[in-house]
């Protein structure tokens, strides 16, 4: 599955690292990762060189939130049992971190 689409591209270039400095829960998601019990939230992302991403967001690691960069190669490169990758949920659309069902828990 390819983690970054073009319509996603598009959404992280409207918000670059830092672009959403202090809005807290009116923050926007952009999109979402996940692996076994991590999900991974991004908030802000920069381009590194041509297929590299560096995101800022929030890292859930089954229950436990944190802020934190991460980036887009180390989510490809990570497997579980040798062969399960980082997915993007497919049907997760841009939302609020106060609008985002799993932050209301």
């Amino acid at each position: 599955m390819k983690l970054i689409t073009k319509e996603i591209a598009n959404r992280l270039a409207k918000y670059p690292i830092y672009s959403q400095d202090g809005k807290k829960k009116e923050a926007t998601i952009i999109c979402k990762f996940f692996l076994a019990n991590y999900t991974w939230y991004v908030l802000e992302a920069n381009k590194i060189g041509t297929n590299d991403y560096e995101f800022f967001g929030v890292i859930d690691n089954a229950g436990e939130k944190e802020y934190g960069y991460f980036t887009l190669s180390q989510l490809e490169s990570l497997r579980v049992w040798g062969c399960l990758k980082v997915e993007r949920d497919m049907y997760f659309k841009p939302q609020t971190i106060a609008n985002c069902r799993e932050f209301n828990n």
